[in-house]
């Protein structure tokens, strides 16, 4: 099976393939896939991040419900990129420590 995009319009995962282009079923939007760009998430430094990744914190946070804060310098590893759902998480990860978290790019940089 292939690995179609979204649809650009209304985010519907349901996009078939109609030949030369693709179609939306839900909102019947029809694009090409060369019109579908790709994010390309970066990290504080400008470093392109992919899924897997290590990565180090760049700033003390502090943590809703924890007794302590995340310290600057603590490696993160085998990061997930995420489209953001509040639009601005977009790192999801777990901590030793402190579990499963969402995080900001442009908080952290590549180990």
């Amino acid at each position: 099976m292939e690995n179609l995009p979204d649809c650009p319009q209304c985010n519907c995962k349901y996009v078939y393939s109609d030949g030369s282009g693709l179609i939306c079923p839900e909102c019947n939007f029809e694009f090409q896939p060369s019109d579908v760009e790709e994010k390309v998430y970066k990290d504080s430094n400008g470093n392109i991040l992919v899924d897997g990744d290590t990565v180090i914190i760049t700033q003390n946070l502090k943590v809703k419900g924890a007794s302590s804060s995340l310290k600057k310098g603590t490696k993160v590893k085998n990061i997930r990129l995420v489209e953001p759902e509040d639009g601005v998480h977009d790192i999801s990860c777990k901590i030793p420590g402190f579990g499963a978290m969402m995080l900001k790019t442009s908080i952290v940089k590549k180990a």
